[in-house]
C-alpha cells in the first residue's frame, strides 16, 4: 500500500487521502485496489480478472457495494460499461469548479485520475504524485527531495 496524495486541509480541511494497493506480477506491479477518503468517508475500488464477473466491487465506509451518491459532501457517479470497465467519478465543483477526481477499473486493473486539477485544491497534498507546484518528489518531511524511484516509493509506503 501506498499513500498517492493526502491533503488534511483539503476542501477547507475536510481533509483527503487516496491510497493504493498494488499487486507484483513477475518483475512488474498494477494498481489492484484504490481507495480514497474524504472527510469521513471512503470508497474503496477493486477490479476483477474474471472475464465472466459484471460486478462492480467497491466498498462504501466498509459496506460492499454500499449505497451512497456522494463522499465527503462532493457528488458520486457511479457507471459501468456492463462488461469490464467501471468509474467512480468524484464531481469537486461545488469548492473546485471543473475539477473531479476518477478511479476507474479496467478487469483487474485500477487508475486514479485527478482531472483539471489546481493548486487551489492540491496544492497542499503530499505523497506519491510529488510536489503539485514543483513536481519534486518529497519525502515526507515535505522538504527533502528523492532522487531514486525505489526509495521514494518506500518513502510513501505504508
Amino acid at each position: 500500500d501506498m499513500i498517492l496524495a493526502k491533503d488534511p486541509s483539503f476542501a477547507f480541511d475536510i481533509g483527503l487521502e487516496v491510497q493504493i494497493r498494488t499487486k507484483l506480477v513477475r518483475f512488474w506491479s498494477y494498481i489492484k485496489r484504490a481507495a480514497i477518503r474524504i472527510g469521513d468517508d471512503i470508497l474503496e475500488v477493486e477490479g476483477s480478472p474474471d472475464l465472466e464477473d459484471r460486478d462492480t466491487h467497491y466498498w462504501f465506509n466498509f459496506e460492499y457495494q454500499g449505497d451512497t451518491n456522494s463522499i465527503g459532501g462532493f457528488p458520486l457517479k457511479i457507471t459501468t460499461n456492463g462488461v469490464q470497465k467501471r468509474s467512480f467519478d468524484i464531481d469537486l465543483s461545488s469548492k473546485f469548479p471543473g475539477q473531479k477526481i476518477v478511479i476507474s477499473s479496467f478487469r483487474e486493473f485500477v487508475r486514479v485520475d485527478f482531472q483539471h486539477t489546481t493548486a487551489e485544491a492540491f496544492g497542499n497534498a503530499v505523497g506519491m504524485m510529488g510536489d503539485f507546484k514543483t513536481g519534486n518528489l518529497l519525502a515526507r518531511d515535505g522538504v527533502s527531495e528523492i532522487g531514486d524511484f525505489m526509495d521514494f516509493g518506500n518513502e510513501w509506503q505504508l
